[in-house]
């Protein structure tokens, strides 16, 4: 990992360990799971929320108030408002992706949960979704939540990665590996 990374990553858990205690004390971690999807769909569809946050040509104090309007017309709690309003007042605005994931894990592993990223040819239908949740649920021991993508170049099949582990039964991979045992014979 890059050090600019790493230490983007630093600030950000130190920041989503804070929100969640603070959420956790208060019984709001429910409400700080919304907003943290309100963020991440701010994050996915504007470009101008993008800029802000990672733009250094904007003032603390621009920064600051802006992210106060947005707080407000998101509705996020005052736990989440305040910490991004002191954020901007710390010039840490541009962590925030790195934050949404960090809290995103946090409290995952605090309810038991784990994540698997799901990639496939075409949207699964709630039958397969569940099918796949059920499995994975079973396999690992603990309560799987699904964060699933389309890849049509996958042409079938899926990619899931759960933690560490990673099972491709993709039609493109194994394309790919026909491939490689064509060039190994030829």
């Amino acid at each position: 990992m890059s050090e600019p990374a790493s230490i983007s990553t630093g600030i950000a858990e130190r920041y989503a360990t804070a929100v969640y205690d603070l959420a956790r004390e208060a019984n709001q971690v429910d409400a700080i799971e919304g907003d943290l999807t309100a963020l991440e769909a701010a994050l996915t569809d504007s470009d101008d929320f993008q800029r802000l946050i990672s733009s250094p040509l904007y003032t603390r104090d621009q920064q600051a108030g802006a992210i106060r309007v947005l707080a407000d017309k998101m509705g996020l709690t005052k736990t989440m408002a305040n910490t991004l309003a002191l954020m901007a007042q710390k010039r840490r605005l541009f962590v925030l992706p790195a934050l949404v994931k960090a809290l995103r894990e946090t409290i995952a592993e605090a309810k038991g949960e784990i994540t698997a990223d799901v990639t496939t040819a075409k949207a699964l239908t709630k039958t397969q979704s569940d099918k796949l949740t059920k499995s994975l649920n079973a396999s690992t021991g603990k309560k799987v939540s699904l964060h699933a993508t389309v890849d049509e170049s996958l042409i079938g099949g899926l990619v899931v990665k759960v933690g560490s582990k990673m099972i491709d039964t993709s039609i493109r991979s194994k394309l790919n590996s026909l491939q490689n045992v064509m060039k190994e014979v030829g």
